[in-house]
């Protein structure tokens, strides 16, 4: 029996929401159906999707491998069925986009890939740069779009924005760490604990705050541009690293399993949206490329 849309909705969001009963909350579901559905996935692909824990799931590599594809056919679907209602003809015209670093390849990527497959004609030039300048680039007209961190979003006068995604900030650490154990992890349990410090976007300064807040002098083991490397670091032992669950990955490159774990306590959160200079007159295109990122967010709040 092949596996069906349905069954590729539910555990997707089994796998973004880390437990079952929130992913049935999610969907307006049953647990039972969000259990059953997994298990005839699981059945049909012939590979175990999640390691069960009394605390709830683990996505398995496996099954982190096949969330890729899963995302990427929900997202085929929900263009085969936009194409249809459309009703627009290929355009011509150019778009110039704007990301910070740490958006460039988790949202951005995706959304540039059906903007392209429903607009093929329209010519796309993009720059990644820290927010202040994208900011810059957006008041004096340079660009038309920007898709960037907004949570310290500068010039709320100038410019108008639209939240595409909201992260809250987990705690990752290597596997068999004292703390992935815990019932309860506080902030303060992680003051001791050699930090990685994600240095792109608000990252560090999030942090910094967050761990002054509570009078704790952070023992930073390693600065870096790289999420990838904060990974790495991550998975080997060197330190944890607290950062937007958007970033999250459970394997490093080197194929190393990498836990996460909710922090209590007020948290900042990240979020990640669209940002356009206020009153101007946007070209289609840009237009076009707001409307494909909102129809996405819908996409992924019914997943």
């Amino acid at each position: 029996m092949a596996f069906t849309l349905r069954q590729l909705q539910f555990f997707v969001a089994v796998a973004e929401q880390g437990t079952v009963s929130r992913a049935a909350q999610k969907l307006s579901i049953s647990q039972s159906s969000v259990t059953e559905a997994i298990k005839e996935l699981e059945s049909d692909l012939g590979v175990e999707l999640f390691e069960r824990h009394p605390r709830g799931l683990n996505i398995t590599h496996k099954g982190h491998q096949f969330l890729r594809h899963a995302t990427k056919i929900l997202t085929s679907v929900s263009d085969a069925r936009r194409a249809f209602h459309a009703g627009q003809e290929a355009t011509g015209g150019r778009l110039q986009l704007g990301v910070t670093s740490l958006v460039a390849g988790y949202v951005l990527s995706d959304l540039l890939a059906r903007y392209r497959r429903a607009y093929p004609g329209v010519e796309v030039s993009a720059i990644e740069d820290n927010g202040d300048y994208l900011e810059h680039l957006l008041i004096g007209g340079k660009l038309d779009v920007a898709v960037m961190v907004t949570s310290n979003l500068r010039d709320r006068t100038a410019l108008q924005s639209e939240i595409l995604e909201v992260s809250a900030y987990r705690l990752w650490m290597p596997l068999g760490h004292p703390l992935a154990g815990a019932d309860i992890i506080g902030v303060d349990d992680i003051a001791g604990e050699p930090l990685i410090m994600l240095t792109i976007d608000e990252i560090e300064e999030n942090m910094g705050r967050l761990l002054a807040a509570f009078g704790a002098r952070p023992h930073i083991a390693f600065r870096t541009r790289s999420v990838e490397a904060v990974r790495s670091l991550v998975a080997t032992g060197a330190g944890v690293a607290l950062l937007p669950d958007l970033v999250y990955r459970p394997w490093s490159l080197e194929g190393d399993r990498i836990e996460s774990r909710d922090v209590s306590g007020s948290l900042p959160v990240v979020q990640v949206g669209m940002v356009w200079r206020r009153g101007s007159g946007l070209p289609q295109a840009a237009r076009d490329f707001i409307g494909i990122a909102q129809s996405q967010r819908t996409i992924r709040q019914r997943q």
